[in-house]
């Protein structure tokens, strides 16, 4: 049953914002860090409007359909990811681009078969018909939101990822600045003045040795935008218990309260290496025009001396 499935939008956009704007990614069927992250934006007062999720929705934990509904209901704008491409289209597999063999391609298996049985022919059609990109003008800068890369939508951008590949992906996106998620760890860099910003994720932790999910703020301030890193904390033992009540992989659930993934061996060596480093937060990244010469970096772990 197709429940009307439509034509997705390849891009949307939404002009030009005035006030902070709230970016985070993967909330992966986590409905206590949906409730949680969606909390936070209200604290800061930032309406639906100037809320944009970079995918994800549905995937490791348990609750799918509760997790789709919330960022449905809540008027937010989504990126279509992955996940949603997948199950958008009932296919046999979720798309995410694990390597073959991998401890990700392993767990997804039994993680995809739940979302799949729990989401709704209509949920299902919500999520095939959201934007592969947005569009959105800031300060005067214009910022496209994806979820992998402007080139693939499941490619791995990782903070450890050389300057040139990021540089080539702002290029394609044709903007001064690239809003991305799907490789879960939170880090926001200039790029000879162009803004790659990854806000993490809102439902699977960091593996930085902490469960907090993620999200940013894009702060105008004149002609400059002052990105800013957040971690917040939530009921991560119910979501654990109701992944175990599901029968779902143990490695996602001990990854909830633990914050280390199951799956570091899809990491690169530098993200191998500072796993379960904490992450500080809140950090912050000021961006202006007269960055452009410059390259700057904020987030992602402290360095350790063994990837030296």
């Amino acid at each position: 049953m197709t429940h009307g499935v439509t034509a997705a939008p390849a891009m949307v956009d939404l002009g030009d914002l005035t006030g902070d704007v709230l970016v985070f990614g993967g909330p992966v069927s986590n409905r206590q860090a949906t409730e949680a992250v969606l909390a936070e934006a209200e604290a800061h007062g930032i309406p639906p409007g100037r809320i944009v999720c970079t995918g994800d929705v549905a995937a490791y934990c348990a609750e799918p359909r509760a997790t789709a509904e919330l960022i449905r209901d809540a008027g937010i704008q989504v990126v279509r990811g992955n996940c949603e491409e997948s199950l958008g289209q009932d296919a046999e597999d979720c798309g995410c681009n694990f390597a073959s063999g991998s401890a990700c391609d392993a767990l997804a298996d039994a993680w995809y078969r739940h979302a799949r049985a729990d989401l709704t022919g209509e949920l299902r059609a919500w999520m095939a018909a959201r934007p592969t990109a947005i569009r959105l003008r800031l300060a005067g800068f214009e910022l496209l939101a994806v979820h992998g890369a402007p080139s693939q939508i499941n490619h791995w951008i990782f903070p450890s990822t050389p300057l040139r590949d990021k540089a080539f992906e702002i290029a394609l996106a044709g903007a001064d600045g690239v809003l991305a998620g799907h490789s879960g760890i939170p880090f926001v860099e200039t790029v000879q003045g162009h803004l790659w910003c990854n806000a993490g994720s809102a439902g699977m932790p960091a593996n930085d040795g902490t469960p907090r999910g993620w999200y940013a703020v894009l702060s105008p301030d004149g002609d400059r935008v002052v990105v800013t890193l957040h971690a917040f904390d939530y009921d991560h033992a119910t979501a654990v218990a109701r992944m175990r009540d599901a029968g779902l992989p143990e490695g996602y659930a001990t990854a909830l309260a633990t914050g280390r993934w199951p799956s570091e061996d899809i990491l690169p060596r530098d993200e191998r290496c500072a796993a379960g480093t904490p992450i500080a937060a809140p950090q912050h990244l000021v961006w202006t025009a007269g960055s452009r010469e410059t390259t700057a970096h904020a987030g992602t772990h402290a360095a350790c001396g063994c990837c030296a």
